[in-house]
């Protein structure tokens, strides 16, 4: 399998400490680095998308392009206690504003991966991120017109801008065109939705498509945990994405949007254990960290221990 690589080595990438190298010893820095990227059934399979251009057209602040580098580093010291062959894929770069030709890159990666049998994980840039992992798994699902695709953000937006190009802001509006086009029934949900973050056209944009979301004030554990359930039990095949400026800014400082309220970090993490339960995750993403704003690399943390339960809980 090949996918456009433009990275450091990764012995640079993945270090840390080395406690020994018996099974009971070993961290992600270790088992990525032992793992050959020619098997990959069953695997976690990481792969970076490094773009600013999404957020850029959005005008938010830019930084996200560091992101995929801020988490392999926040992830190479976790340590291991189920057993899982992990690789690292490198990344997919976006040059300048070349935005759509890495969206096709990115996507072709995430189909290719699928094809192999294991669980791909998108370390991002900016929100801009999701069309690409959406367009690579209606790629791999291309002759299963039968399978119900589902869409669960975790997102204080809704990202449904109809911005005439391509941004941050508009990757659900732009899967939602495609699916259309494919002749698919779209479903997308979104936790954790800030009010004074979307406009009412954006919430008249989510009734008109049907799109169920709960408001971040709403986010209590029997609230969350009945709407990932309810949505789960419409769909064959979900897509995770996590936009980090859900989480409150105090938890996630790092992001191009900080939350002035957020999602408590233990409801975000019930509901990425709730949806690896399911069995139904095909593929996930990590978006919008901006370690330029991050603090003690607590954005970049909390961040590594959500794809840590994705990945291995």
């Amino acid at each position: 399998m090949t996918i456009e690589i433009q990275t450091d080595q990764k012995a640079q990438r993945w270090s840390g400490r080395v406690d020994g190298s018996a099974v009971q010893h070993l961290r992600w820095h270790q088992q990525i680095a032992a793992q050959n990227s020619q098997n990959l059934n069953d695997a976690v399979a990481l792969i970076g998308f490094r773009s600013d251009a999404g957020v850029q057209r959005n005008r938010g602040r830019i930084g996200a392009s560091d992101g995929p580098a801020a988490l392999r580093a926040a992830l190479s010291p976790m340590a291991i206690h189920k057993q899982r062959a992990m690789v690292d894929l490198g990344d997919v770069v976006v040059e300048g504003d070349d935005l759509e030709s890495g969206q096709e890159r990115l996507a072709n990666a995430v189909a290719q991966t699928l094809g192999t049998g294991a669980l791909p994980i998108v370390l991002g840039g900016g929100h801009e991120t999701a069309f690409g992992t959406g367009l690579g798994l209606l790629q791999h699902l291309a002759d299963n017109h039968s399978t119900r695709i589902g869409i669960l953000n975790l997102d204080a937006h809704f990202d449904l801008r109809d911005e005439g190009q391509r941004t941050s802001g508009t990757p659900f509006l732009d899967l939602h065109q495609e699916m259309q086009e494919q002749g698919l029934e779209f479903h997308y949900a979104v936790l954790g939705i800030s009010r004074p973050g979307n406009t009412a056209a954006l919430f008249a944009r989510a009734d008109e498509l049907g799109v169920p979301y709960l408001l971040d004030e709403h986010c209590e554990p029997e609230q969350v945990s009945r709407f990932v359930a309810a949505f789960l039990e419409r769909i064959d095949v979900l897509y995770l994405t996590i936009d980090l400026d859900v989480l409150p800014a105090s938890v996630a400082p790092g992001v191009s949007a900080p939350a002035g309220f957020g999602v408590p970090f233990e409801r975000i993490l019930a509901a990425c254990r709730q949806v690896v339960a399911s069995g139904k995750l095909a593929v996930a993403d990590v978006v919008e960290l901006n370690p330029r704003y991050d603090v003690d690399s607590r954005t970049a943390r909390s961040a590594a221990r959500l794809i840590y339960e994705i990945a291995l809980g």
